[in-house]
């Protein structure tokens, strides 16, 4: 009799660094077809409840933590999802022997005679072994990969222990991560030729991967270039300085940023196409102007939105900014106040940056970065040796789909005669 061998999907649960507490199945049981993005189970972690979505389409074969189960251990096996209804007899009486996965016999069609035995054999019983990975080094880790990133995997000799975290559900390995395999493997040789060299290697964070994620699908699909400019920022100082006096009784103190959005906010007014999304089939031009402000925490950057602030006056915008930054760094934002923002403000001139191109957070289609305040020597009418003036050194980045280079210049040049003439923002 023949037997054939078929690999069943172990679902990843790799939440390092936190730690699981309490698991909870969704309405899905034994048996079930499952569709990707089912919800699977709920997660309560010291950190976050999260819903467990189905990583593909399959059917559920066995469920190997109960509902209510406390305390999990990092990287124990949940469930097994076979990919055809005849599988998941198979694992009816399956135990998790702590194998890095699962492969299950599959019983040939009965042949066509009939053996010359007494009796009947006993029906196939499912055998459980270890897939082997071609050139892997043998480990008692737990790797996790989808059945057709093994298969590639096997073929092309590649270790997939060498990839950390793979882009799939909790870390697990797809086919567009082996990609990393090769690399990994010779970042790591040549890191064996550094003796003694001293680091320590940090996790990454939950926030930290999706940043990552983000800004490097930024800058490989998003064609941006730059536009630079000096702006003369003596009259909003001035301004800034008299209003701020008028405030004082009231507690209210604006900032130089205040300025910068409100002219962000207007400028987007004066020029639209800058104030858009690129939406694929059509370019979404919107009507209000959202402004999303990058806010470092110690988990990583987040944008807070202030909404409409076209509409909004100076104290307004100082007084959404201040609670914004206040939550963020707090970790109490709500997905309504960072998720969308139709254009962007970083601002590093309190770190003394001086001019920097950020990368542009889609789908909008151009963010501002702001650089430090500069004195410079300029002509004088009263004086043969000039004056000292202040300067701010700002960059727009621009999706060349979206926004043209005359596009941008325009952009720019509103927003820097609304800076150098603050008063007209107050009309």
């Amino acid at each position: 009799m023949h037997t054939q061998t078929t690999t069943k999907y172990c679902c990843p649960l790799s939440l390092r660094p936190w730690r699981w507490e309490r698991l909870s199945h969704g309405q899905k049981k034994e048996g079930d077809k499952l569709n990707e993005g089912d919800l699977l189970a709920e997660i309560e972690t010291d950190k976050a409840t999260m819903g467990f979505e189905t990583p593909e389409e399959g059917y559920l074969a066995k469920i190997l933590i109960q509902a209510g189960t406390k305390d999990v251990p990092i990287g124990k096996l949940v469930c097994i999802i076979v990919e055809s209804e005849s599988e998941v007899e198979a694992f009816k009486d399956y135990k998790d022997d702590g194998s890095s996965a699962v492969v299950a016999a599959k019983p040939s069609p009965a042949p066509a005679t009939p053996a010359p035995t007494p009796s009947p054999p006993p029906p196939p019983t499912p055998t459980f072994t270890s897939p082997v990975v071609a050139s892997a080094p043998a480990s008692t880790s737990r790797v996790y990969a989808s059945p057709l990133a093994k298969k590639i995997a096997t073929e092309k000799g590649l270790n997939l222990e060498s990839i950390k975290i793979g882009s799939g559900l909790f870390g697990s390995i797809k086919v567009q991560d082996l990609s990393k395999a090769t690399a990994e493997v010779v970042s790591s040789a040549a890191a064996t030729l550094a003796k003694g060299a001293v680091y320590v290697d940090k996790q990454v964070s939950n926030i930290r991967g999706v940043i990552a994620k983000r800004l490097l699908q930024s800058k490989q699909t998003i064609p941006h270039y730059y536009l630079s400019v000096d702006v003369n920022i003596d009259e909003v100082a001035r301004l800034r300085t008299k209003m701020n006096t008028l405030l004082e009784k009231q507690g209210v103190k604006l900032s130089f940023n205040d300025f910068v959005i409100k002219a962000v906010a207007l400028a987007s007014k004066k020029v639209p196409e800058a104030n858009s999304y690129w939406m694929d089939s059509v370019i979404r031009e919107f009507h209000s102007v959202d402004v999303s402000v990058a806010v470092s925490t110690d988990k990583g950057l987040i944008t807070p939105i202030v909404f409409e602030a076209d509409k909004k006056g100076l104290v307004e915008i100082s007084s959404d900014v201040k609670r914004l930054a206040a939550k963020a760094r707090e970790g109490k934002l709500t997905p309504q106040e960072f998720q969308g923002g139709t254009i962007s403000v970083s601002n590093l001139g309190m770190f003394g940056v001086k001019n920097f191109s950020a990368i542009i957070n889609p789908p909008q289609a151009c963010i501002l970065a702001v650089g430090s305040v500069q004195k410079r020597i300029i002509p004088d009418k009263t004086s043969p040796t000039g004056k000292a003036a202040d300067f701010l050194a700002v960059t727009l980045s621009c999706d060349h789909r979206v926004v043209d280079g005359a596009v941008g210049a325009q952009w720019l040049s509103a927003f820097r005669a609304l800076l150098e003439q603050p008063e007209t923002m107050l009309l």
